[in-house]
């Protein structure tokens, strides 16, 4: 029998993130064969995830990263079943690395295919469900491109948002970040009026002639106060249209161009926790 020491135990816990006896108990059963005992984790983590794959996973960490020409910029969601997990140091620090490797990829297929330190990022995430004992898998991965992105992490890691702007000006990035500020702080629903789904056009207009004959106005006169509710709802629920939250009088829209006038937000992502 191979002779398993503590700086064996502590490399093969440095590799794959797996507790000090799960490390041990591996090296033992693989007679101190490396390789061996990392596929036997493995193997442990596809079977703890099998165990847990009708589990529900709303807890993590969202991690929102940008390229170093601030041209692209990435936000992600790894998902866990615990808050206990998703504030461990650990585990955020797995999310920020996952983020730093996805900001290269167009697609979550493509990322979850992609190589992390040996194994493909898939792979991983069975792993570490293995290594934790929760079932832990990519939640959102939403991707956005421009002229200037910004990025914002809320307090905690429950939100992270990205936001485009049209051009690279004097002051782009605290605008954009203010800006991704706002989108996390108010959650709109598009960028613009045009952003947003016909169908829920259609419901709130409806919604609001519903409301309008309960207070028993004309039928000839609801469309015309429903227009006005909806571009009420406009205002509210998209981003460019909302009250700046750091100066309410002004609109996110006329704040940009406070900072350079021909600038313009050309698109956002959000991603939260449920």
């Amino acid at each position: 029998m191979a002779n398993i020491t503590a700086a064996d135990v502590n490399k093969l816990r440095q590799i794959t993130g797996a507790g000090m006896m799960d490390c041990k108990k591996a090296l033992v059963e693989a007679d101190g064969d490396f390789d061996l005992a990392i596929e036997n984790l493995r193997k442990k983590g596809q079977k703890v995830a099998a165990n847990r794959s009708d589990r529900e996973s709303t807890e993590g960490a969202v991690i929102a990263v940008v390229n170093a020409d601030k041209t692209a910029g990435v936000v992600i969601s790894l998902n866990c079943e615990t808050d206990f997990v998703g504030k461990n140091e650990g585990f955020v620090k797995l999310a920020t690395d996952l983020a730093n490797q996805a900001i290269n990829f167009a697609t979550k297929e493509e990322f979850l295919a992609s190589d992390f330190n040996g194994i493909t990022v898939a792979d991983k995430l069975i792993e570490q469900t293995g290594v934790i004992g929760e079932k832990i898998e990519i939640g959102s991965f939403e991707r956005l491109e421009g002229a200037f992105v910004g990025s914002y992490i809320h307090a905690g890691n429950k939100i992270a948002t990205l936001v485009a702007l049209s051009a690279n000006v004097d002051g782009a990035e605290e605008a954009s970040r203010n800006v991704a500020m706002q989108a996390a702080a108010m959650a709109p629903i598009a960028l613009n009026e045009e952003g947003v789904d016909a169908a829920i056009i259609e419901k709130e207009i409806e919604i609001a002639k519903d409301l309008l004959r309960q207070e028993g106005k004309p039928e000839a006169m609801l469309d015309n106060i429903a227009k006005g509710k909806l571009a009420r709802f406009f205002k509210d629920n998209t981003l460019v249209n909302q009250d700046y939250i750091k100066e309410p009088k002004m609109s996110v829209t006329e704040y940009v161009k406070s900072v350079d006038g021909s600038l313009t937000v050309t698109g956002f992502k959000r991603a939260a926790l449920a």
